[in-house]
């Protein structure tokens, strides 16, 4: 006999921006179609028109300034423990940061899908590369150190940790004291596919988000040493960086829709991931469209990148990892790589297998 579905609240840290950890909240929200979406902050239009009704934020979102809200960073702990959730049998909060405080807004058992505990929190080296120096360095190290164990306290009253990927489960244990499943995220293998009349040409890929901690100035500066074309697909901060030590053969493209990114993902030689990702949601979209992908051997991509099948995991060497990963562009052949065979591996990561995975943990959790 099949465990009635539990009624189910879903809670996430903000709908500022559509990226990885939103496309999980979406494939949540269409397994429980009913359930209610809570944040403590949101802009209109960042989720999909069909789920926008469902989404209730609170006060904290007329304060959104642009495209910014780290004004409102010390607000959120608090906002997160005041959320007015509804009566449900589980409630499942999306954490990046403050969303298992709703422990203390709920009586129902809380499951934590952890896209990973707060790394400008616990990771002193996380928190200096993305916060730079000055005042607001000085700021955020004394807000991480006050809320570290406000922080322990919540996540030791949360029933069930769900991590996002091996590297995640380690952090929650050595961080948190907690053991957590590990449920990857959903990626769309149904959009993100194969074209065999497609040929491959001589370029690599970099593509997402141009920020610090993804590394794009190890994949400019690696594939100048190397001699070889790359393709830089997304923006971000980094960006003028990125291209200031780019090589002639590198060649910035901006932000493009999904269609182009799926073309580049078919036609590049390989994928390159420098940056150490909780998991990384742009190297498996890469795979199922029979990519090879180089990546960093650390992180996320131990769980994604299987090597000598799917691509290689790129570890630092001796002569420096700039230098690593010039040798890796210079000695890749794409040749060794069966697409068919890559293809197949990431179909094990489909939003399918995610939904079934997350409606098992929480008719657990529900009891």
């Amino acid at each position: 006999m099949t465990a009635p579905r539990p009624r189910a609240v879903l809670v996430h840290e903000r709908f500022t921006e559509f990226a990885g950890s939103e496309a999980v909240v979406e494939q949540l929200a269409r397994e429980w179609p009913d359930a209610p979406i809570l944040a403590p902050i949101g802009r209109p239009g960042v989720l999909p028109a069909d789920l926008a009704p469902r989404l209730r934020t609170t006060a904290l979102s007329r304060l959104l300034r642009g495209s910014g809200y780290a004004h409102l960073l010390p607000a959120l702990p608090v906002a997160m423990r005041r959320l007015r959730v509804p009566d449900a049998d589980v409630v499942l909060a999306s954490h990046h940061a403050f969303a298992t405080q709703v422990v203390h807004a709920t009586d129902a058992p809380v499951v934590a899908y952890v896209h990973s505990p707060a790394r400008w929190v616990w990771d002193h080296a996380m928190r200096a590369g993305e916060a730079g120096a000055g005042i607001g360095a000085v700021a955020l190290a004394a807000f991480s150190a006050a809320f570290r164990p406000v922080d322990l306290r919540a996540a030791a009253e949360v029933h069930t940790m769900v991590a996002n990927s091996h590297a995640v489960a380690d952090r929650i244990r050595n961080w948190w004291h907690r053991e957590a499943t590990v449920v990857h995220p959903p990626v769309d293998t149904e959009y993100y596919t194969r074209d065999a009349a497609v040929p491959r040409e001589d370029f690599f890929l970099l593509a997402g988000r141009l920020v610090p901690y993804k590394r794009p100035d190890l994949a400019v500066r690696a594939a100048a040493r190397a001699g070889v074309p790359l393709v830089v697909a997304g923006d971000g901060r980094a960006r003028a960086e990125a291209e200031a030590l780019a090589g002639p053969d590198t060649r910035f493209v901006g932000r493009i829709d999904d269609a182009a990114l799926r073309d580049l993902y078919r036609r590049c030689r390989a994928l390159l991931m420098p940056g150490i990702e909780d998991f990384g949601i742009v190297p498996v979209e890469a795979q199922a469209c029979g990519a090879p992908v180089l990546a960093v051997d650390a992180g996320g991509a131990r769980d994604s990148v299987v090597p000598g099948v799917t691509g290689v995991l790129v570890a630092s060497a001796d002569q420096g990892e700039v230098e690593a990963w010039a040798a890796a562009l210079r000695s890749f052949d794409p040749l060794d790589y069966d697409a068919a065979a890559i293809r197949r591996h990431a179909e094990g990561f489909s939003r399918a297998r995610f939904r079934a995975a997350m409606a098992e943990v929480m008719v657990r959790a529900a009891g």
